[in-house]
């Protein structure tokens, strides 16, 4: 009679610890690339922007006061500019970034720009309209 799944089971993971395999491919297994950063980048901009409006929804829909009353909160802090313009910037990259990556990301999905050195340029390319965008944002 056959194997059960069990017992094939138990012989993988036994041959993978007798050669001192990882469990399943990791970060730490690869080289790091700029298309692995920006994939991993990608994914953590998108579950901080869908968090904060959420946060944001709650914080309109839960909170006491207008709109207004904590924007005069805010202005009543008198924090540098410098301060102001980082804190625009940090808004500002995410949502640059995740909108140029997700443009790219479209342009994938009709089966084009796959070659690596496309990948790149385009990466690159994402990089540098995000930064531009998130400096002229920050800025006014």
């Amino acid at each position: 009679m056959g194997t059960t799944a069990k017992e094939e089971m138990n012989k993988f993971w036994a041959k993978n610890s007798r050669l001192n395999r990882p469990m399943s491919p990791h970060i730490t297994v690869y080289k790091w690339s700029i298309p692995m950063a920006m994939s991993i980048t990608f994914r953590g901009t998108g579950l901080g922007l869908s968090g904060a409006i959420s946060a944001f929804a709650m914080a309109a829909l839960v909170l006491p006061g207008s709109y207004t009353h904590y924007l005069d909160l805010i202005h009543s802090l008198s924090v540098g500019p410098l301060l102001i313009g980082l804190a625009k910037f940090g808004i500002a990259f995410p949502l640059s970034y995740h909108t140029y990556n997700g443009i790219r990301h479209l342009y994938w999905d009709i089966g084009k720009g796959f070659k690596i050195p496309e990948v790149y340029r385009t990466g690159y390319t994402v990089i540098g309209l995000s930064a531009i965008t998130s400096i002229a944002l920050a800025l006014m």
